[in-house]
């Protein structure tokens, strides 16, 4: 009795086992989990993969063990290609499981496609025709081709606040009907005739513009005679009265931001102090890719210092920088040749040996140069590649920015200096509620101020269509 039951247990056995086996076969496509895959990974090559099960529940990969090679690597880019996802690999032996990033390649992928670009010109009539095609296309990558109408409001302003040789004051331009870019004014307490203005959009790092470095920045370059003007990415900072900071993972966000920063260059450029032949753009990381974007899309832009952000192989992690189709335009371009557009304009390129812009100073600078050689302008560019530091916009990065606007704006730099070094302990640092347009709790928000992503597209198809039809009156 006792081996009946024993028998009649490894026939159920067996049959179970033969259950979970039989999506083994050409009938079920030799499918096995995600996870089962990637122990059975780990197991063969003697290797380490870094997921969670949040990563790999329900995911399962069809023709599993036929897709393993002869190495770790080879074996999990075959199994995890039909997944739409990729490994990051942290050692010879560790690898981090990730979903499939479009915007970062390889680097030498990232560089045979610049070296693809560049081959299409070979002087200056040849890029001039390059760069007309590309902005046109960018523009309605973006739906600003034609631009919405700019609405008749005029800026909400806060009162001044005075420090040592320079004043603070907040803004906000309505950009679309109930709509606003919030930022803040640095501007030199002394102005003699017309001053210089540099816009500096703020980048993806935790206190947005209200952080100490962004502050510090714009205050000494107005402390140097500048104009400076600080403002919020899209659903981001103040931004956030109207929007959820999830909105900013939407790819209008691109779009909302390249229009905010066209208004803001309407306002300035029509200030009586301005001097319209000295405006420049620098901005850091995600703020780098909108200034590379801009100084190629407005031609009011004379000077540009996109900071720890340009790559031919990071093409913008986050729908800010690369969300609208704008990497299509022209049959495929990068942010390396969005800045090229900039020539024969000054431009400072600073890059860091820790992120995407590490290897800048090998192959991307070196085309760049090439490019402001066309206009035999080469000295119009420079590159300072700090090897040793980190993705910040740092004294070091800051340093260089106030060097090079100095030196091409022909300034003093003996302003902002003590014993013949430049000083920023001048600066007084703001809490950010004082750098709030709309009062510490949004109290002074319009109230016909647009609320929502879903109100937001509304407006803007709205104001879009209403272009198309006016461009044909």
């Amino acid at each position: 009795m006792i081996r009946r039951v024993l028998l009649i247990s490894c026939i159920f056995s067996a049959c179970a086992s033969h259950s979970k086996a039989q999506y083994q076969d050409s009938d079920n496509k030799y499918s096995m989990s995600l996870d089962s895959v990637l122990r059975l990974v780990e197991q063969r090559y003697h290797v380490t993969i870094k997921y969670n099960q949040e990563q790999v529940a329900g995911l399962t990969v069809p023709y599993a063990e036929w897709r393993f090679r002869d190495s770790a690597a080879k074996t999990l880019a075959n199994v995890l290609a039909p997944l739409d996802m990729k490994v990051n690999r942290l050692s010879p032996t560790r690898f981090k499981l990730k979903d499939y990033e479009y915007f970062r390649w390889s680097i030498a992928d990232g560089w045979k496609e610049l070296d693809r670009i560049a081959a299409q010109y070979h002087d200056a009539k040849s890029f001039d025709l390059r760069r007309d095609s590309l902005r046109s296309e960018l523009y309605k990558a973006l739906q600003l081709s034609p631009l919405p109408a700019k609405p008749n409001s005029k800026p909400i302003l806060t009162p001044l606040r005075i420090y040592k040789g320079y004043s603070v004051q907040n803004i906000a331009i309505e950009i679309l009907p109930g709509l606003y870019i919030n930022g803040s004014i640095y501007r030199p307490l002394s102005i003699k005739g017309k001053i210089p203005v540099m816009l500096s959009p703020d980048g993806h790092w935790d206190l947005q513009r209200y952080r100490p470095d962004c502050q510090i920045r714009c205050a000494t370059l107005a402390r140097m005679g500048i104009m400076a003007y600080s403002y919020d990415l899209f659903a981001w900072g103040e931004s956030l009265l109207q929007f959820k900071s999830a909105d900013h993972q939407k790819s209008l966000s691109q779009t909302i931001q390249t229009l905010g920063a066209i208004r803001i260059l309407d306002y300035v450029c029509g200030l009586k102090e301005v001097d319209t032949s000295r405006v420049g753009i620098s901005g850091g990381s995600g703020g780098g890719s909108h200034t590379a974007l801009m100084a190629a899309l407005d031609q009011r832009i004379k000077l540009s210092a996109p900071v720890v952000s340009i790559s031919s192989y990071f093409y913008g992690g986050c729908p800010c920088e690369s969300g609208m189709p704008i990497f299509q335009c022209g049959g495929g371009t990068d942010y390396v040749e969005l800045a090229a557009m900039a020539a024969p304009h000054p431009q400072l390129i600073v890059s860091d040996g820790s992120d995407w812009t590490a290897q800048m100073p090998e192959h991307d600078f070196p085309y760049l140069q090439k490019i402001y050689s066309y206009y035999e302008q080469q000295q119009n560019v420079e590159n300072v590649h700090l090897a040793n530091e980190f993705h910040d916009y740092g004294i070091s990065k800051r340093l260089a920015l106030y060097h090079f606007v100095a030196k091409f704006w022909h300034l003093n730099l003996k302003t902002i200096e003590t014993n013949g070094k430049i000083d920023e302990s001048q600066v007084t640092i703001e809490k950010p509620n004082q750098m709030y347009v709309f009062g510490d709790h949004g109290q002074l928000l319009p109230k016909d101020a647009v609320m929502g992503f879903d109100n937001l597209v509304k407006v803007f198809t709205s104001a879009a269509q209403r272009a198309k039809l006016n461009q044909f009156k």
